[in-house]
């Protein structure tokens, strides 16, 4: 499984139980990533997408769920005790601190930056894509 999680510059992800932002470029970006794959999500993470597309998953025990090669939407929830069944991770570097209570605990030690990639988004001028692999 391959988690794709957004997080500002001190790895915040929520604040008052709500997303810090979104974007709708970087949703695009994430349904490429995917090509097709499962991709796996919670209810919450589902109202982000209005249109679904047939390949989107939502269960509330996504992480549990999906499978090798499978893409996880990560919002709510920390995904380090997941760390041992990930393949790969997607973050998605928002450049700029935002208030937080949930951040992002995984730790990166030992896994590779395969590629990054600046692209415009539709609410941020710059957001930081970096590909890690085992």
């Amino acid at each position: 499984m391959i988690a794709a999680v957004c997080i500002d510059d001190r790895g915040g992800m929520l604040f008052n139980h709500r997303r810090q932002s979104q974007d709708r470029l970087l949703r695009e970006d994430l349904l490429a990533e995917a090509a097709g794959r499962p991709l796996w999500m919670n209810s919450y993470s589902l109202r982000q997408f209005p249109t679904p597309p047939p390949n989107l998953c939502v269960d509330e025990g996504f992480l549990d769920r999906a499978g090798p090669g499978e893409l996880c939407f990560v919002e709510t929830v920390d995904p380090a005790p997941w760390r041992e069944r990930m393949e790969g991770v997607i973050l998605y570097r928002w450049n700029r601190t935002y208030p937080a209570d949930l951040r992002l605990t995984l730790s990166l030690e030992g896994w590779s930056l395969e590629r990054r990639e600046i692209f415009a988004g539709s609410s941020h001028e710059k957001i930081i894509k970096e590909v890690y692999r085992r």
